[in-house]
């Protein structure tokens, strides 16, 4: 009886504890889990139209400079550059949430949109509130939940338990 009362306690007062960091959790990864289906997550692949990949780097800075609204003004400015060979594109992300996609061929600008998952990934592990909120907030609240999980299979089973050792 004493670690039934034990689990219902813990059950109890650790729900408030985890209730708001798993809420952010759960929503950030209902929202990554769609991000490919939803633009206003994070934008579509464009199509190129070459075949070909011949761009520089450095011409991949310049191409990426002629956008004003992604504010580059060197590499410094710019968190990531993915290359998708399959489809012969060229992404920038910037450090300002902006994506620009350039032609890998012809070093057309193909579209530049808003990038929002990166922040909502950010948001999901905690890295956007300080990177040891990730380790010292999000972790325990992992555990919590596991905890929590763990307590709530446990009263779900209990009384099945019961009863079928009265049968």
């Amino acid at each position: 009886m004493k670690f039934y009362w034990f689990n219902r306690k813990a059950h109890y007062w650790l729900t408030p504890v985890v209730a708001i960091p798993f809420l952010l959790i759960v929503v950030t990864g209902i929202l990554l889990l769609w991000k490919k289906e939803v633009a206003w997550i994070q934008p579509p692949d464009a199509d190129a139209g070459s075949s070909v990949a011949a761009l520089s780097l450095p011409q991949v800075l310049e191409i990426s400079r002629t956008v004003p609204e992604a504010e580059i003004r060197s590499w410094d400015d710019i968190s990531r550059v993915d290359f998708r060979p399959s489809k012969n594109l060229i992404k920038v992300s910037t450090k300002n949430a902006r994506e620009i996609q350039i032609d890998a061929g012809t070093g057309q600008v193909l579209r530049t949109a808003i990038r929002r998952s990166d922040v909502i990934e950010q948001f999901h592990d905690g890295s956007f509130f300080h990177d040891r909120v990730k380790l010292w907030l999000f972790f325990p609240v992992a555990l919590g939940m596991l905890v929590l999980w763990g307590s709530g299979v446990w009263m779900f089973l209990r009384p099945l338990f019961r009863l079928r050792a009265k049968t």
